[in-house]
């Protein structure tokens, strides 16, 4: 295990480094210049102009640049924002918000989706089996800003069941709307893996031979069926922790929360290169992480694979 586990850990290092290359290049691409784009209205002297391309390398070539990025990254030293602020201080302000609005949504779509997963994968051709793979259709089919608009509109001013929008308070109770919405999509991917799965495994040999020994039902269905339909699922979920914490631009725009999505979209638009590439190397690293953890967990799941 413990080899295994270092082999995988030295097969990030690549995946790490190619990302955050190709995420400084495609910003270093975007047209405009950031200097400018600083000043805004007003027109800076030739002199300010290159202090400022100096301070954060901009008169060096590209590989440069990347390379002195990459130093500070290692050494934890994120750079200064076009605006002056830390990086590291951005970073510390935003990713707790985006990383709890994350879990949240994991929670949800894992709970509910492995649970309502499970019963229609037991009761195929039923009407809740027919009533839960119509549901996940139109959450698949409806994009998240539409889903979240009507979310806002009908849950959190017509009803007022839950805050409308999150503003400066991230706690629990604001963030379950929005948390919602961000796991709708990924609710019903979960939902019909589980029940496919489900059903897939309820014809195997092993739980016919389970059920043949005169193993109680719960017993069959919670140690053999369950256990075994997860690993697709957990694959999935593993993935999905890092795309819902990148995919938050839109949830995080319409319930205005101050995350990881509106400061990437901000620093897009500012082409401010150090903070696009810091938030997006720790969502490489969280992605990374993540699926290791779901490599080892196969472990548990499933007693047939061993990892020598």
């Amino acid at each position: 295990m413990l080899r295994y586990t270092g082999r995988r850990v030295l097969q990030m290092i690549p995946v790490f480094i190619g990302a955050t290359f190709l995420i400084y290049a495609l910003v270093f691409l975007l047209p405009g210049d950031p200097v400018a784009a600083l000043a805004g209205d007003r027109a800076l002297t030739p002199a300010v102009t290159e202090q400022l391309r100096a301070r954060y390398h901009l008169d060096q070539p590209f590989l440069v640049q990347y390379l002195l990025y990459l130093k500070g990254l290692l050494t934890l030293d994120f750079g200064t924002s076009f605006s002056g602020q830390p990086v590291g201080e951005v970073l510390a302000q935003a990713f707790p918000i985006t990383l709890k609005l994350a879990f949240t949504a994991i929670v949800i779509e894992t709970v509910l989706g492995i649970g309502a997963g499970l019963i229609a994968g037991l009761r195929q051709g039923g009407v809740f089996d027919g009533t839960v793979l119509i549901l996940s259709l139109v959450l698949i089919a409806i994009p998240v800003f539409v889903l979240g608009f009507l979310a806002q509109f009908f849950v959190g001013i017509r009803w007022g069941l839950a805050p409308p929008t999150v503003g400066a308070d991230t706690s629990l109770s604001r963030l379950l709307l929005p948390a919602c919405v961000l796991a709708a999509v990924s609710f019903a991917y979960v939902l019909r893996l589980t029940r496919t799965s489900v059903a897939a495994t309820l014809s195997t040999d092993f739980v016919r031979t389970a059920t043949a020994k005169g193993l109680s039902r719960p017993r069959v269905v919670g140690v053999h069926v369950l256990r075994n339909s997860l690993i697709p699922v957990v694959t999935f979920l593993g993935a999905d922790l890092a795309a819902l914490m990148g995919g938050a631009v839109v949830t995080e725009g319409i319930f205005n929360i101050n995350g990881v999505g509106g400061t990437i979209y901000q620093a897009v638009i500012r082409g401010e290169a150090p903070t696009v590439v810091s938030f997006v190397s720790v969502l490489v690293v969280v992605y990374l992480i993540a699926n290791l953890l779901v490599d080892l967990l196969y472990a548990v799941l499933d007693p047939r694979i061993r990892y020598v």
